[in-house]
């Protein structure tokens, strides 16, 4: 990782699906999954999923930007899941699964502001996605950390994380990884 690596965080549904798809991008040192935006200290899986924390459950890349942009990560973020659902994504339904982009600095809060109004042209219903300032990130328990790597015939990843790995693969080939 070059000395000019950067922090971005996303919250778009399940963590391990936003993770397993971000981990495929070329410039992508490292992705974790964890719990922000929300008002409870060191929270654990079981505390986010009763929905009481406040917290979502939202991804943090770290990314190379003379590789992959700001920008490119918004849009590989926006492409793998639906901004428009309020407080859900598929099956999971509740508050932690909201879609937010939680902003390192001035910079990337202008640069996802302005990705976000444009997007919002492009869909019938509004995006809903919040756009707020990283106070703390919290890492997520170890047994989430890589989850679809770890678990790639978990029935849930198969049905939810897959299609979105896929997508990314075919949407946003000259970005992978090379192998």
């Amino acid at each position: 990782m070059s000395e000019t690596s950067r922090s971005a965080t996303f919250g778009g549904g399940c963590f391990w699906c936003t993770e397993a798809a971000m981990k495929e991008l070329d410039g992508v040192a490292s992705v974790t999954s964890g719990y922000a935006g929300g008002h409870v200290e060191n929270p654990s899986y079981r505390q986010v999923c009763s929905g009481d924390t406040g917290h979502a459950e939202v991804v943090q890349v770290e990314y190379d930007p003379e590789v992959i942009t700001y920008d490119e990560l918004l849009e590989v973020f926006f492409a793998t899941h639906d901004p428009t659902q309020l407080n859900r994504q598929g099956p999971d339904v509740g508050t932690q699964y909201r879609s937010i982009v939680l902003y390192h600095d001035d910079e990337q809060r202008e640069r996802v502001e302005a990705y976000v109004e444009a997007l919002d042209e492009e869909y019938d219903d509004d995006v809903v996605t919040e756009i707020e300032p990283l106070e703390t990130f919290y890492r997520a328990e170890e047994n989430h950390q890589d989850y679809f790597e770890k678990n790639p015939n978990d029935a849930y990843c198969q049905m939810h994380a897959a299609p979105k790995v896929e997508k990314v693969r075919e949407k946003f080939q000259q970005k992978l990884k090379q192998a």
